[in-house]
């Protein structure tokens, strides 16, 4: 006997119903194999013609999640009267939500996709921020909507991500003396770019704390007065090279330098 086959049928992409279909299926020993073919975008009863054929020849089920309720109406008649079983996934729903609302469905495949672009967006930012987190690849500065620099310890990757969850693509530079920041930094339109500055005695604070919280002495170099002094003032040559702005995190959480960064944004790009 051919293995049973549950057809997934949507005038969408159908992720919705293959989603509410697999929830499904998870509640039962499947020791028998079975398919499952997703028929999206029915645009015509010619599709819906060739999925009720081949439910036709094999042990079937027809799920679907579609808006047009002509379509709607001819699939379930069509199903019945050849005897394959067929569910509607969301009629039913649309149909209890009318007359609750008072009012008419739009009608209109694909609109909770159409929704959840803010959600990919803010997906799609926050593996960016991943991507290009510590100047890991500097491909990601052309690329990025705000690129941030600063010495260690200065909340780069926190802001990265904070900022990520705004929809705003995020790479950050380590600025280190001993190397050269990437060529790409010097290339990229400075008003993309933010400084973070920090006092030196704040950053020595946070340093400090750093290495005693991974059991570290706070006398390394990382930690060091004169060290610090050195990292802030190259990186100040970094930052008057690019032309870009500086903010000042020394007092500032998270929340306030992300705002002050949003602001800066702001004011250049709408200039």
């Amino acid at each position: 006997m051919e293995k049973p086959i549950v057809f997934v049928v949507s005038d969408s992409v159908g992720e919705t119903a293959e989603l509410v279909v697999k929830a499904a299926l998870s509640q039962f020993h499947m020791d028998e194999p079975f398919e499952l073919l997703r028929v999206p975008y029915v645009e015509n009863t010619t599709i819906l013609e060739e999925t009720l054929r081949q439910a036709s020849e094999r042990p079937s089920i027809i799920a679907y999640t579609m808006v047009n309720p002509d379509f709607r109406s001819y699939l379930t008649n069509e199903a019945k009267a050849k005897g394959i079983a067929c569910i509607d996934l969301m009629g039913p729903l649309m149909d209890a939500m009318a007359d609750m609302f008072h009012q008419e469905p739009k009608l209109q495949p694909g609109l909770v996709h159409r929704l959840d672009e803010d959600y990919f967006r803010r997906i799609e930012a926050i593996e960016f921020a991943v991507r290009y987190d510590d100047g890991r690849d500097p491909r990601g500065i052309s690329r990025a909507d705000i690129v941030l620099i600063g010495v260690s310890r200065t909340s780069k990757t926190p802001l990265s991500q904070y900022l990520a969850h705004k929809r705003l693509k995020v790479a950050n530079v380590p600025i280190v003396p001993e190397v050269e920041p990437p060529r790409e930094l010097f290339q990229v339109d400075p008003a993309k770019c933010i400084g973070l500055r920090i006092s030196p005695e704040k950053l020595n604070n946070i340093r400090k704390e750093r290495l005693k919280a991974l059991g570290l002495g706070d006398q390394a170099s990382y930690a060091n007065i004169d060290r610090i002094n050195h990292e802030l003032e190259h990186f100040d040559k970094i930052v008057d090279r690019i032309g870009c702005r500086v903010i000042d995190v020394s007092n500032k959480a998270v929340e306030e330098t992300a705002n002050s960064i949003l602001t800066v944004r702001s004011q250049l790009f709408s200039d």
